[in-house]
């Protein structure tokens, strides 16, 4: 695999648009988390599977970078590449793209895994680890993408801080 994953496809409904015209900045968070739904029916970790093993999996941390505007009814699609895993956690990028290819925007996301009874990170179940490793192996030659890790912040030319 040399590209990322296309998890979800779908287009901007009318209910999502804002006082601007375009994809309201929540409904970014709806289709990355739709998005991540998807990616958990894709390796079976449905309703079956959480019963089963008495496990689920929370989300961390997301940072959304919006990079250009959804317009109405404008198909897009996201795809997800594994940055990183390890035994309870794995470190997810989303890319929303509009038409044309467009960059719309990135989503990261650190998800952990969750033991249901006791309410407390716990490993994932081998069949889980064994996917999330495998697509991590398969997407290992993926360029880093430029916004991971990114912080929030006002760039400033000049070093003076006083204003």
């Amino acid at each position: 695999m040399d590209k990322q994953w296309i998890i979800l496809k779908d287009h901007v409904q009318d209910e999502w648009l804002d006082y601007n015209g375009h994809m309201n900045d929540a409904e970014y968070a709806r289709v990355f988390s739709w998005a991540g739904f998807n990616w958990m029916k894709e390796v079976g970790f449905n309703d079956a599977f959480r019963r089963k093993h008495q496990y689920t999996i929370f989300t961390l941390e997301s940072h959304i970078c919006y990079l250009a505007e959804m317009k109405p009814n404008e198909a897009f699609e996201v795809s997800l590449q594994v940055l990183d895993y390890d035994e309870k956690r794995v470190h997810f990028f989303f890319q929303l793209f509009g038409s044309n290819g467009k960059r719309a925007a990135t989503c990261e996301q650190m998800l952990m895994g969750m033991d249901q009874k006791q309410r407390r990170t716990a490993p994932f179940p081998h069949e889980l680890f064994e996917k999330i490793k495998h697509l991590a192996e398969q997407q290992a030659g993926l360029p880093r993408p430029k916004e991971v890790g990114q912080t929030i912040g006002i760039r400033r030319k000049d070093k003076q801080k006083d204003h």
